[in-house]
């Protein structure tokens, strides 16, 4: 039995960053909303005094738990598909706040290159430069239009930054300071400076000193005791949802929230969303929630997967190129190197999870690519995050993972080794996208979401350029021993990455090319706004957070906008 629900203006599916921030600009609007997460809900104070590795970054609490509902993986079309059973390459949030609360900070705009990536590329290089295996597309909007996004999620998150050098324009000043250098970045500044290049404090959302946002919420100054990264803050330090936009959200009393509240499907009849099915996953009761608008606000993989499992738009078919919910699902290139040090000495347990020195002397186009036979980039980072004392644990290659040279090694290296790693680009194939796994279904009978992915060849190579860089610069830093990070040969869903998964329901201006317009709004379905990382063309050579929380102030517009007017935004 399904109990129906009064209508409501708008039902979010999740409340993370995207679902947070629309909740909070409709309701500041006198817009009824409604916001469903399937996890429970928390604050600051769930969090004091938990310093726990083995809980939360070993045994992921606040994680999906994929016994429940997980996706399926594959390296291409040829294989069968097998379920990820445990956590690997990338981490599914879940609850209140979703990734916003467990994310390490570090906040990047993307670079202007990126969102013309296409058009740029043909007017500097030619359309040859293009390799056929690519399915690169602009994004239907420019970084100049996107800035004023940018800069009220910076604002409203309390970001600390200083100069972003080879960046795009900024209209206003970051809200905060940057976060204070250690002596390990001293080292990399003082290296890549001689080297010619143009390091940098990068932007964070770890707030460098207390903050008011322009919301009124709160923000505490970070204490640099690390435990950022799939953990939430106990001080209040870190700018998430559930600190900032959630709470904006509830004040003006007309957002819901209803944490443990799992949508099952969007209902929808006549071209029109008319709400969402739900589910109580403590009780098995089921609701339908009628809505005026649906946003579609949750993690790239669900987003896809409640689409595909709802009818809505066209599923994308690798065999003819044509269809567009599922396409151009991109991930990341990491590679990186390890740098140990026999004369230098680091402490490496202080950090914030945003903490890290960062240059983007090899992103995007700023670099000429005229000799090099890949596009993009990725920016070179060393960060320090305060190392955790279980699964951060390097030794120099060839020592035993176990006995007493490995434990010798453990002592020493503890505190005189740096980590030097890139956010590569990763660009669009025909090959790489995501269905509906035919065998396999979740523990509500739906069939789960199958990822085909493999590096192309064109990732490969951007992969080896910047391993180079990496190991130039921690030569230049004197490390005495120096270690390969880098496996590119298939992508590897066992080894944590990150978890920046993106594509699948892309925006652009062409309903043929790309699912949402510019303002995230379906094509097919006009009160549909499908929100969140789902929307990126390709994935760029930064952290993705800050797009995302961008695109979800302009989509708040958008929904705005329709909810008085009707119609199609394009």
């Amino acid at each position: 039995m399904v109990t129906k629900l009064p209508k409501t203006d708008v039902v979010t599916v999740g409340v993370g960053w995207t679902g947070g921030i629309i909740a909070a600009e409709l309701s500041k609007a006198g817009l009824k909303v409604v916001g469903l997460e399937r996890g429970g809900d928390r604050s600051t104070e769930n969090f004091a005094m938990k310093h726990d590795e083995l809980r939360y970054a070993l045994r992921y609490e606040l994680m999906q738990d994929l016994s429940r509902e997980t996706l399926t993986f594959r390296h291409n079309s040829k294989q069968r598909a097998l379920p990820m059973r445990q956590y690997g390459a990338f981490l599914l949030g879940n609850g209140v706040g979703g990734a916003g609360t467990h994310w390490n900070g570090m906040t990047d705009r993307y670079n202007p290159y990126d969102f013309e990536i296409r058009s740029k590329t043909i007017e500097k290089y030619g359309e040859s430069k293009i390799d056929p295996e690519l399915t690169i597309q602009d994004w239907g909007i420019t970084y100049d239009e996107m800035e004023p996004y940018y800069t009220k999620f910076e604002l409203m998150a309390g970001i600390s930054g200083d100069e972003t050098p080879l960046r795009g324009h900024r209209s206003e000043p970051f809200p905060n300071p940057a976060l204070k250098k250690t002596p390990a970045m001293d080292i990399f500044f003082d290296a890549t400076k001689e080297m010619g290049l143009d390091p940098f404090v990068i932007p964070a959302a770890n707030n460098s000193q207390a903050y008011d946002n322009p919301d009124g919420q709160h923000l505490a100054a970070c204490q640099y005791n690390g435990f950022c990264e799939r953990f939430g803050c106990e001080f209040g330090a870190k700018g998430s949802p559930n600190t900032t936009v959630i709470p904006t959200a509830l004040k003006t009393g007309n957002f819901e929230l209803r944490a443990n509240s799992e949508v099952l499907e969007i209902l929808h009849e006549g071209g029109k969303a008319t709400g969402v099915l739900y589910m109580d996953t403590r009780t098995g009761e089921r609701f339908e929630q009628p809505a005026e608008v649906v946003a579609v606000t949750s993690y790239t993989f669900n987003n896809n997967r409640l689409l595909l499992n709802s009818g809505l738009g066209t599923p994308y078919d690798p065999k003819t190129g044509r269809g567009t919910i599922g396409k151009n699902y991109c991930y990341q290139v990491i590679v990186g190197n390890d740098g140990f040090f026999d004369d230098e000495k680091f402490n490496s347990a202080i950090g914030s999870g945003g903490l890290a020195a960062v240059l983007d002397n090899f992103n995007a186009d700023n670099f000429d690519h005229s000799d090099y036979d890949f596009l993009h980039g990725g920016s070179v980072l060393m960060g320090q995050k305060g190392k955790r004392p279980i699964d951060e644990n390097q030794v120099p290659s060839g020592t035993p993972r176990w006995g007493k040279e490995f434990k010798a090694q453990s002592l020493k290296y503890y505190n005189r080794h740096l980590n030097l790693y890139t956010y590569g680009a990763q660009l669009p194939t025909v090959h790489n996208y995501l269905d509906l796994d035919p065998t396999y279904k979740d523990i509500n009978g739906y069939p789960l979401l199958r990822m085909t992915f493999d590096f192309t060849e064109s990732d490969r190579k951007r992969g080896k350029f910047l391993n180079q860089q990496t190991r130039k610069i921690l030569e230049a830093m004197g490390a005495t021993h120096i270690s390969d990070d880098t496996n590119m040969d298939h992508f590897d869903m066992t080894r944590y990455q990150a978890t920046h998964n993106t594509g699948g329901v892309i925006m652009g201006a062409d309903p043929e090319t790309s699912a949402v317009n510019n303002y995230l709004q379906m094509w097919e379905h006009d009160n549909v706004f499908v929100v969140g990382g789902s929307a990126y063309a390709h994935q760029s050579g930064y952290n993705a957070t800050a797009t995302l929380g961008a695109l979800a102030y302009r989509a708040s517009e958008g929904i705005i906008d329709y909810s008085k007017k009707g119609g199609s935004l394009a």
